[in-house]
């Protein structure tokens, strides 16, 4: 038997990768934050957790990451070193939009607009560091 194609050269468990890069998030709009860990242990922050509600020891502007997420690939995630400042890429949460769970802060939807941050909010996390 003659091996002619990808599938039949191939061993069980291997790779048959595509010629051109796989893309993800295109069409969606990008915003570039700096971020800096104010804490003194590392922060790991997942690809699709909501970035407005990340460890309250990561100082950026909140307000601007409000309904949006890490512009990375599904399952990975960016660590921050204590002291470090990084830039970071966010784009809108997908779907319905609605956010739950997390740290709790917004549990509803977080879309377009931001939703009013009550005061304890604001002290504990807005102004945290």
């Amino acid at each position: 038997m003659e091996k002619n194609n990808k599938e039949d050269i191939t061993p069980l468990g291997g790779y048959i990768l595509a010629k051109d890069p796989i893309s993800f998030n295109e069409d969606c709009p990008v915003i570039q934050l700096k971020v800096r860990n104010s804490g003194d242990r590392p922060i790991q922050v997942g690809s699709h957790f909501h970035f407005f509600e990340v460890n309250k020891a990561l100082q950026f502007n909140r307000a601007a990451a409000f309904g949006k997420r890490l512009n990375i690939t599904a399952t990975t995630a960016i660590r921050i070193e204590p002291g470090d400042e990084i830039e970071v890429s966010l784009i809108p949460i997908g779907g319905k939009q609605n956010v739950y769970g997390f740290n709790n802060l917004v549990d509803g939807w977080a879309g377009k607009s931001l939703v009013a941050i009550d005061e304890p909010v604001e002290k504990t996390w807005l102004h945290a560091g």
